[in-house]
């Protein structure tokens, strides 16, 4: 019974200094919580107004990132692209298969099915002069350049494609190349 009046006494003290005024700061049990305490690295370092740690090491790659694309959009950088660039992905079923999934949904339209620049919009007379894959003379550095910039009517596709679903779908271009030239 005691303890059972001890328990009340503690309920009703709490309610009531629990219901102070909200507009008021309250008591902080742990204030590193509420109050941040800023640090600022350039001024420990004695580097008045210069930036230690604005920009990554020169060569760093972010992770799960890939090495930026610096080639040039000019006929220059398209000749260097097509002739230095490799793929970095070996040619498998599943990269197949993801190539032609990504080529069904952002290619198909102009390029065709085939890559006989007979695809929809082409029918349609919306896009004319889409070249055929075998008329072209095409590598997969030229292929993968074209798809980061862009070429004549076709826009770039960087934004919209990962850099490994832009290799896998170099990969599928090159098997619909093979089977035109046959």
């Amino acid at each position: 019974m005691k303890n059972f009046k001890l328990i009340i006494v503690l309920v009703i003290v709490a309610s009531i200094t629990s219901c102070g005024n909200k507009r008021t700061p309250q008591l902080q049990y742990m204030p590193d919580m509420y109050e941040s305490v800023p640090y600022n690295t350039d001024a420990e370092n004695g580097l008045k107004g210069k930036p230690v740690n604005s920009k990554p090491v020169a060569g760093s790659i972010p992770r799960g990132g890939h090495p930026a694309y610096d080639i040039a959009d000019t006929n220059e950088g398209y000749e260097k692209a097509k002739s230095d660039l490799k793929n970095p992905f070996e040619v498998t079923a599943e990269n197949l298969a993801n190539g032609k999934a990504m080529y069904t949904i952002y290619c198909t339209s102009c390029h065709g099915k085939k890559g006989d620049g007979n695809g929809y919009l082409s029918q349609a007379e919306k896009f004319l002069g889409i070249p055929n894959y075998k008329d072209r003379d095409i590598t997969e550095g030229s292929i993968y350049h074209v798809l980061m910039h862009g070429k004549n009517l076709m826009g770039s596709h960087s934004s919209q494609l990962t850099y490994k679903e832009r290799w896998q779908i170099v990969q599928y271009v090159e098997v619909l190349r093979a089977d035109l030239l046959k």
